[in-house]
């Protein structure tokens, strides 16, 4: 089956990206170690990252079997999750304009997808519509 151009959502990039704010939208389990853990039973609420978080004080809960996804390597370096780090060295380097205020993650790993299509999915779109990013990044575990 082939989808019409219609059919497939779609916003062009309207400047560069060394004009651009990035957003990470992750879907990878990590929020603060303050933050309330994910319930690894599954999950559809999110947590919202400061975006001069330090790598040290993220952490990761997920759910999916361990053999999916073992938590325990992104934990040795969570920029390979959670990119924060090499966003700002793009930033230093003005390979992009800026990191955003905040970051929006979730755990991907849910099985009631109506909740999280009618609830999270909404509820993350609009903070990263009142957030002042050009773009996000889109990551996984």
């Amino acid at each position: 089956m082939q989808l019409s151009r219609k059919a497939i959502p779609y916003t062009p990039v309207s400047k560069p990206l060394s004009e651009m704010t990035l957003m990470i939208v992750s879907t990878a389990g990590v929020h603060l170690k303050t933050q309330e853990a994910f319930d690894t039973a599954g999950d559809t609420t999110y947590r919202v990252i400061p975006g001069d978080v330090s790598v040290a004080d993220l952490t990761v809960t997920h759910g999916a079997p361990k053999a999916e996804y073992d938590t325990d390597e992104p934990k040795k370096d969570l920029n390979t999750i959670f990119p924060i780090d090499r966003l700002r060295a793009f930033a230093k380097e003005g390979i992009i304009k800026d990191v955003a205020e905040k970051h929006i993650t979730m755990m991907g790993y849910a099985m009631r997808l109506n909740e999280i299509n009618a609830v999270t999915v909404p509820a993350i779109a609009k903070e990263v519509d009142r957030s002042r990013a050009d773009a996000v990044l889109l990551t996984a575990g």
